[in-house]
């Protein structure tokens, strides 16, 4: 068992991280600044007109907005696997993050007039699907693993099929969302940053007092019962607070997948189940992955550059087959 502050400890070091990564992500790219002219920039107003207008116009929103991105689908990921009860639940695999997409799509291809009510509509497709898996996986004693990931395939499967049929009749304006169906964050400047902001806090505080709440329901419901509680509303609560981390996620830069599964297994591995330390863990440590992917996206293959959420597929389907080979259902 993980002692209280050798977990506290960790996840401290990893927010720290997370930091000392965010410094040096916005250093990195065609022009390259040191870490002192980071500083002076970001604390003073003794530098460069270049720099300047690189790291507050450019760099800067960016690397916040993957930051915050991170943290959400890793929050999320994290309070589906305790109210599903399975280890490789995640937005993607259940098919929340597809049914916003769907809902997003079609305000941007079909509606584009109505593009502020893009998180509104992330969040009612999200439900939809979630909805429809929970219906599909439940069963008199409880909710089905594996049941949980056939019904994800299947709506994902339909999902895709709609997102596909959306960029066929909406052809001549597919180009303007392509970038976001890659789960792209290039030219995600102020304007996507102070928009998912204000969710992505209240999204936060929320999940501080949904804690408890998810450590007791990972007990079991049998224990949560006899402690009183109602299993079904906290699964219902918990389920409406990942939804909405992962729908405002999708809103603001596309579909990120695995996210959400990789970050709570490496948590959990890290600091222990107890969700005290594992939410912000899984926090801290989604944020730093999703910088990391970002980061790589577009520098390691300049001047091309790489979407994230095509770094995380790449990386993270592997990593589910994994999980798949070495668990038994």
């Amino acid at each position: 068992m993980i002692s209280k502050t050798r977990s506290g400890t960790i996840v401290f070091i990893t927010f720290l991280c997370m930091i000392a990564a965010g410094i040096i992500a916005i250093g990195l790219g065609s022009v390259t600044i040191s870490v002192p002219d980071i500083l002076k920039t970001i604390f003073s107003s003794s530098t460069t007109d270049v720099h300047n207008t690189i790291i507050w116009d450019i760099r800067l929103p960016r690397v916040v907005l993957a930051l915050i991105i991170g943290a959400n689908i890793a929050i999320s990921g994290a309070l589906l696997q305790a109210v599903m009860g399975n280890p490789l639940a995640d937005p993607g695999l259940t098919g929340v993050t597809s049914g916003a997409a769907v809902c997003v799509l079609l305000i941007m291809l079909a509606t584009p007039e109505y593009t502020q009510f893009i998180p509104i509509a992330a969040f009612v497709g999200g439900v939809f699907a979630a909805t429809i898996v929970y219906a599909l996986a439940w069963r008199r004693n409880g909710i089905s693993p594996i049941t949980i990931i056939l019904s994800g395939v299947a709506v994902n499967a339909l999902c895709g099929g709609i997102i596909g049929y959306l960029s066929i009749i909406y052809s001549d304006r597919l180009p303007s969302a392509v970038q976001w169906l890659n789960g792209s964050l290039a030219a995600k400047g102020n304007s996507a940053l102070f928009m998912v902001l204000p969710y992505a806090i209240v999204g936060w505080i929320l999940s501080v007092f949904a804690i408890r709440k998810a450590n007791i329901i990972r007990l079991g419901d049998q224990v949560a019962s006899n402690l009183g509680e109602n299993v079904h509303r906290i699964r219902i609560v918990l389920s409406l607070l990942a939804v909405f981390l992962a729908a405002i996620s999708v809103a603001a830069i596309g579909m990120i997948g695995f996210v959400g599964l990789i970050v709570p297994h490496m948590a959990r591995l890290l600091v222990g189940s107890n969700y005290k330390y594992m939410l912000p863990m899984s926090m801290a440590l989604g944020a730093l992955v999703l910088l990391v992917a970002d980061t790589g996206g577009r520098t390691l293959f300049a001047p091309m550059e790489i979407p994230a959420g095509i770094l995380m597929a790449v990386v993270g389907g592997p990593y589910f087959l994994y999980l798949m080979r070495r668990r038994t259902f």
